[in-house]
């Protein structure tokens, strides 16, 4: 579980007890631009999942994706929310390139953003 704590005008400190991240708006928005916006978190939520996704995949098949590259960008918003993701593994051959391509759209990250999502809100 993920809390957060407030740092500053706009911006926070995620926690899962070990770790921390910090989140913040641009000071276009009021903020103090410290850390990853929400959106950017989301972002960074996929590209993570992916990459991590695929190096698990590859190693077991001693592949080299040294050269990997995965980024993501939210294109739009709303009922038809469009996420772009742009993956590059080098000079791989075509046939691993496909089945990594497969395998990025199994990451558990991209399977939960797919699924039809309900956001229970409780007070504690």
């Amino acid at each position: 579980m993920i809390h957060s704590t407030r740092k500053g005008l706009l911006s926070v400190v995620l926690t899962n007890d070990e770790h921390n991240i910090v989140s913040d708006v641009n000071q276009a928005a009021g903020g103090e631009d410290e850390g990853l916006t929400p959106h950017e978190l989301v972002e960074a939520a996929l590209t993570a999942c992916t990459s991590l996704t695929l190096e698990i995949y590859a190693k077991r098949k001693n592949w080299d994706v040294s050269q990997l590259k995965v980024e993501v960008k939210i294109m739009k918003e709303g009922v038809d929310t469009v996420l772009m993701r742009n993956i590059s593994f080098g000079a791989l051959p075509s046939e691993q390139k496909e089945k990594l391509i497969e395998i990025a759209n199994k990451c558990p990250i991209h399977k939960l953003l797919e699924s039809n999502i309900k956001i229970e809100t409780y007070e504690k």
